[in-house]
């Protein structure tokens, strides 16, 4: 990671070896905080280009921390409940169901 721009209100990174993935989720969990004016990414090529993400914020090191880990908990949520075995149903439980749906 590269810091191009760090100012009060303004920070500018290079994201080295990401891509859109990562910049959008940032980009989109940014702008879920009230604090952040406007948040933006850019890769100059589409292939061999290194995304560039721009946030402007009342502390937008603080706002661009929060939302790594606002990501990284989602993250873990989906990790978790694909991880669970899904619930057996039994034969009375899927009798259940049938009446249920007839009605």
């Amino acid at each position: 990671m590269k810091i191009i721009k760090d100012t009060k209100n303004e920070l500018e990174i290079e994201i080295t070896g990401e891509s859109h993935t990562l910049c959008n989720a940032l980009r989109k969990t940014l702008m879920e905080d009230k604090d952040v004016e406007s948040a933006a990414y850019i890769m100059e090529h589409p292939i061999i280009g290194e995304p560039k993400l721009y946030v402007k914020a009342k502390n937008p090191r603080k706002s661009l921390k929060k939302a790594a880990e606002t990501i990284k908990k989602r993250c873990d949520e989906l990790k978790k409940e694909i991880s669970t075995p899904p619930k057996k149903t039994t034969k009375k439980t899927k009798a259940k169901s049938k009446s249920k749906s007839k009605k």
